[in-house]
């Protein structure tokens, strides 16, 4: 079977592609059965120049630094339409609403500047069970001509019963947190901002009543806002080749304050975000 090679021209608009999503969510006959297996596909999309202004209003809501090179997350929000396009077709294995994002990591093997083309490829893969529901990879590959210079794998989760639902893990112990090297407020309002600049307007991080309906008592921040601003720690000292691995814990319900952590590590940094009462982790991170 041939990969199915979709070439675009311009990014996917993200509302038209949350209309399908939400569409997506709704059953039609005769054309709502979905495959148990991810279509091959891949999207690609050349030539992409970061607009300036696009960049400062991302820095100002992640907290990071604006500058002549492309933090080390951005290119996340620049792939992200790609990889919905993939997820909001009808033959995808589940519904794009109300998928989580489970962890995430990235590989760049050099600084990249504000001013360079970039070449974007997207396609995703290993669908698979988990206690939650279905996990599926997004593999993005960015070039500056023939040279790879950043690669992502983003594991999204769609939580619905499977074979494993039955399995429990073992509750670990609440513990108190140690001492945090700061704290940090988070508010809808960071998070509407957040939603504006990456154009991830997921009713789950916008809406009170958006994310009840997908289980949550509250809305809560994105994944990639906090990925992001706990970078911010530790700007000027993070590699130019660079591996970010981030695994995301309990989300983080708005508004809540969070405990910030990062630690020396042997090639680089180990960083944190701990509920400040009960301990539990919203996200753990290595940065080699």
């Amino acid at each position: 079977m041939m990969t199915e090679m979709i070439t675009l021209t311009e990014p996917p608009k993200n509302s038209s592609l949350f209309v399908k999503a939400a569409l997506g969510a709704v059953p039609v006959p005769l054309i709502s059965a979905r495959k148990s297996t991810v279509p091959d596909r891949v999207v690609r999309l050349d030539g992409v120049r970061v607009d300036p202004d696009h960049l400062a209003a991302y820095c100002r809501a992640t907290g990071l630094r604006f500058s002549d090179s492309l933090p080390l997350t951005y290119p996340f929000i620049l792939s992200f339409p790609l990889a919905m396009q993939l997820v909001v077709a009808r033959d995808f294995p589940f519904v794009a609403v109300g998928a989580v994002h489970a962890q995430n990591l990235i590989e760049r093997t050099r600084e990249i500047s504000v001013s360079e083309p970039l070449d974007f490829k997207t396609h995703i893969e290993n669908l698979r069970e988990h206690p939650k529901g279905l996990l599926v990879d997004a593999i993005t590959e960015v070039n500056v001509g023939r040279e790879l210079v950043w690669r992502q794998v983003t594991t999204f989760l769609h939580q619905q019963r499977t074979s494993l639902s039955g399995e429990k893990a073992e509750p670990k112990p609440e513990e108190v947190p140690p001492p945090p090297m700061r704290t940090i407020r988070v508010d809808q309002k960071t998070i509407t901002r957040y939603a504006a600049a990456s154009g991830d307007h997921n009713p789950i991080h916008t809406s009170a009543l958006g994310a009840k309906a997908f289980g949550f008592p509250k809305a809560i921040a994105h994944g990639m806002w906090s990925a992001a601003n706990i970078l911010a720690n530790v700007e000027g000292r993070i590699p130019e080749k660079a591996t970010y691995t981030v695994k995301f814990g309990k989300p983080i319900l708005l508004p809540s304050t969070v405990n910030v952590y990062a630690d020396k590590a042997e090639g680089g940094w180990d960083l944190a975000l701990l509920h400040p009462q009960k301990g539990y982790p919203h996200l753990t991170a290595t940065l080699r």
